[in-house]
């Protein structure tokens, strides 16, 4: 199960692109509520949750995905079961994927020490302990991979996808899109 966390003011395309990618890879993806059944994104798009934060059952996770947007990322940071949960996932070895603002949150929390990452341009420094890149979609360097911004949604998607299954599924998956 890949569990998405969305908070009220998320990144639309970082959250719903790379789920709806996961679930063409036939990848059982939720989408999870910090607070409430349905969360408003950046742009105004209102989503219904397929879960509560509080219902996560991390034993069944195989990946956390935190989307960017500036306001979406202040409120994921803002809630400790939010740390606890992907703090948990990466003493876990399960993997831990951020996109845009997101990676902040991970550097904040210790998650990037040593590691490659990147995030969106001009957030660098908030990446506390990062070997800090500069590729234009998604960096993988263990069980974490992060991702540059809406525009990079679907290589991270894609990025997601090859992390669970492979390159030929990613593959697939972008080729019936026509991408």
């Amino acid at each position: 199960m890949v569990y998405i966390l969305l908070a009220p003011g998320f990144e639309e395309a970082e959250a719903l692109v790379p789920a709806d990618l996961l679930r063409r890879a036939n990848i059982e993806t939720a989408l999870v509520s910090i607070q409430g059944d349905t969360v408003t994104g950046s742009h105004g798009i209102t989503v219904t949750a397929d879960a509560l934060l509080e219902k996560i059952d991390l034993s069944k996770a195989e990946m956390i995905v935190l989307p960017g947007g500036g306001t979406g990322v202040k409120n994921l940071g803002a809630e400790p079961a939010v740390e606890r949960l992907v703090r948990q996932a990466a003493d876990q070895n399960i993997w831990v994927a951020a996109i845009c603002a997101a990676p902040t949150l991970l550097g904040r929390w210790g998650l990037l020490e040593g590691r490659k990452a990147i995030c969106y341009p001009g957030l660098e420094e908030q990446l506390t302990g990062a070997q800090v890149q500069t590729a234009p979609g998604e960096i993988k360097d263990g069980k974490i991979i992060t991702g540059r911004a809406a525009g990079s949604a679907f290589d991270f998607g894609a990025e997601l996808i090859e992390a669970l299954l492979d390159r030929a599924a990613a593959d697939k998956v972008l080729e019936a899109i026509c991408y």
